[in-house]
C-alpha cells in the first residue's frame, strides 16, 4: 500500500456547491492536519481580524467574487468559519512573525520543482512537476476533477481547505498550468495569489492566463508553467506581487523556488539552500541527457534532493505530475511515489 494514496474527488455545480464538496473531502484531513500547522497558528495569531487581511478580502471580491464563493463553500464543508478558511489561502500573502521554528521558517520558502520539454518531430511537449509540501498533508491530499456550471472543466492537485489551482492542474481549453512557491519581499494588499492561480484553471487559453498574471493589483506571486495543448507553446512566467516576466520556452528547462529572470535582480528574496541545489542540479542534468529517460529520471533524483522522500527533509514531496500536451488532448498521470507510478491517469480533450 502506498504511503502516500492520493483520493479522487469528482464535483460539479455552482461555486459555492463545488466549494462544499471539496471541502467535504479534506475536512478530516484539515481539522487533524491544518489547523495546527505552527506556521497556521502564527500567522492566524497575527492577522486575524485586521485590517490587511480584510483588504485581501474586498480586493478578492471585487476582482473574482466567485472564486470567494468557492472559498465559502469549502469552509462550510470544513464546518470552518470563512475567515479561518479565507486565512488558511492567503498564507502566502501574509509575513510570518517572529518566534516560528527554523523548520517552518524553511518550509514556507522551499518547495516543487517544475520540469518543461517542447516539443518537436512530431513527439507532443511535456510538462512535468514535483508537487513539494508540509510533511503533515502526505497522504491526505486530493485530485479534484469538477464540471462546474459555468466555464471549461478542470482538474487539479489540492490540499485540503485550500483553493484549487496554487498546485498543477489543467482544464479542457487545454490549459496546463503548474506553480512554484517564490518568496520575494515585496506583498502588498491585493488580489491573494491563491485566487489567481485558480482564475487561470478558467482561462482559454495562453494569451488570457498571461493577461491575468499581468494584474497590477496582485498581493504576492508564484511562478507559474503554462502549455497549451493547440499550440503546443509553453510559458514561464515568474510573477512576484511588483512584476511580471514572461519567457517562450524553446529548449528543456527546470525551474525551482526562486526568481531567476534579469528583471528581478534587485528584488529582494528569500532563497532556500535547497531551492539553489536543486535548480543547479536540474540545470546539470539536463545538460548531461538525462531527459532521455523521461522527466521523472530528473524528478525523482534523491541525492541533492529533487525529489524530498520522509527521510530527507522538512518537506516532502506529495505528488508527481507528468501532461503531455497534443494538439487535440492532453495526457496526463500522477505518481504518489517514485514506487507508486501513474496511480492516477487520464485523458483531458480539448473543447
Amino acid at each position: 500500500m502506498s504511503i502516500n494514496p492520493i483520493r479522487r474527488v469528482r464535483a460539479k455545480g455552482d461555486a459555492f456547491s463545488i466549494g462544499f464538496t471539496l471541502g467535504q473531502a479534506g475536512a478530516l484531513s484539515f481539522r487533524e492536519r491544518g489547523l495546527g500547522y505552527e506556521r497556521y497558528q502564527a500567522l492566524s495569531a497575527r492577522w486575524r481580524g485586521s485590517d490587511y487581511l480584510k483588504m485581501l478580502e474586498s480586493a478578492a471580491r471585487a476582482a473574482y467574487p466567485r472564486y470567494v464563493r468557492e472559498i465559502e463553500g469549502i469552509a462550510a464543508g470544513l464546518e470552518q468559519d470563512f475567515e479561518t478558511t479565507f486565512l488558511w489561502n492567503c498564507m502566502a500573502d501574509l509575513l510570518l512573525p517572529g518566534g516560528v521554528s527554523s523548520a517552518t521558517k524553511n518550509a514556507a520558502a522551499a518547495g516543487c520543482t517544475s520540469i518543461m520539454i517542447p516539443g518537436k518531430e512530431g513527439a507532443p511537449a511535456v510538462m512535468a512537476h514535483n508537487e513539494d509540501g508540509v510533511a503533515e498533508f502526505l497522504g491526505a491530499c486530493l485530485w479534484v476533477e469538477v464540471e462546474p456550471d459555468d466555464g471549461p472543466v478542470w482538474s487539479s492537485f489540492m490540499t485540503p481547505g485550500s483553493l484549487p489551482g496554487e498546485t498543477f492542474g489543467l482544464n479542457s481549453a487545454g490549459l496546463v498550468q503548474t506553480i512554484n512557491n517564490v518568496t520575494p519581499n515585496d506583498l502588498k494588499p491585493g488580489v491573494p495569489r491563491q485566487i489567481i492561480c485558480r482564475a487561470i484553471l478558467d482561462a482559454s487559453g495562453l494569451d488570457e492566463a498571461i493577461e491575468i498574471l499581468k494584474r497590477k493589483d496582485r498581493a504576492a506571486g508564484y511562478h507559474h508553467n503554462l502549455g497549451e495543448a493547440k499550440t503546443g507553446r509553453l510559458i514561464s512566467v515568474e510573477a512576484p506581487a511588483s512584476g511580471c516576466a514572461v519567457r517562450e520556452v524553446t529548449l528543456p528547462q527546470a525551474h525551482a523556488n526562486h526568481l531567476i529572470c534579469p528583471e528581478f535582480e534587485s528584488l529582494k528574496q528569500t532563497i532556500n539552500p535547497n531551492s539553489r541545489d536543486r535548480q543547479e542540479t536540474a540545470d546539470r542534468l539536463i545538460a548531461e541527457g538525462a531527459l532521455a529517460g523521461g522527466a521523472e529520471a530528473i524528478l525523482f533524483d534523491e541525492t541533492t534532493p529533487i525529489y524530498k522522500s520522509p527521510q530527507q527533509h522538512d518537506t516532502r514531496t506529495v505528488a508527481t505530475s507528468v501532461f503531455m500536451l497534443f494538439p487535440d488532448r492532453v495526457e496526463w498521470r500522477v505518481h504518489e511515489t517514485p514506487g507508486d507510478r501513474d496511480m492516477l491517469s487520464g485523458t483531458m480533450h480539448v473543447a
